[in-house]
């Protein structure tokens, strides 16, 4: 997997199958996608709200005001068919220890069970390991046990951490040593 830095400090991933790269203002739509297909059990201010929002203008408007940085969540498309079917990367000052930031990733449905959110995974590590990050950590519903195994699979490992939400379930705080 090759890691790559263009002018502007953008990231871009690229393995066998998947290009990661920063969002474009098209890609709004598979946000959109996103956002309806999460589970119910989802906190609802990620989820589409009773109004329809966000909507897809709002998300193009959220991509052109969002200026690519050196992390972030990148989308991820696939080089034979080119096209996005998600995202992975870094969320910086996420819930994990002080300067560490986070792995996360979301993937829509139809390709799910195919081996890509793994894929994606291993780029995003070996490139924060290239970048000279030590650790990461990664979130994750107790009830999602497909999230779970993606993590285990990339070397993660369940921590003492938890967050209890009465409404939405258990939080697990998983971490990884680069």
């Amino acid at each position: 997997m090759a890691a790559g830095v263009t002018p502007g400090r953008e990231v871009v991933l690229e393995t066998g199958r998947l290009l990661l790269r920063h969002w474009r203002v098209a890609d709004a739509v598979v946000q959109r996608e996103l956002w309806t297909e999460r589970d119910p059990r989802v906190p609802q201010h990620r989820r589409i709200d009773a109004d329809g929002h966000p909507t897809v203008a709002e998300l193009e408007d959220s991509i052109r005001t969002n200026q690519p940085s050196s992390i972030g969540l990148l989308a991820v498309e696939r080089k034979a068919v080119r096209d996005v079917i998600g995202y992975c990367g870094l969320i910086d000052g996420g819930r994990g220890a002080g300067g560490e930031p986070e792995l996360a990733f979301e993937l829509l449905r139809r390709v799910w069970g195919q081996g890509y959110a793994t894929e994606a995974s291993l780029a995003v590590l070996d490139w924060a390991r290239s970048s000279g990050y030590e650790r990461l950590w990664a979130t994750v519903w107790e009830w999602n046990t497909a999230s779970r195994r993606v993590l285990a699979k990339v070397g993660f490992t369940e921590t003492e951490r938890k967050e209890v939400d009465a409404v939405y379930g258990t939080t697990l705080f998983t971490t990884r040593r680069l």
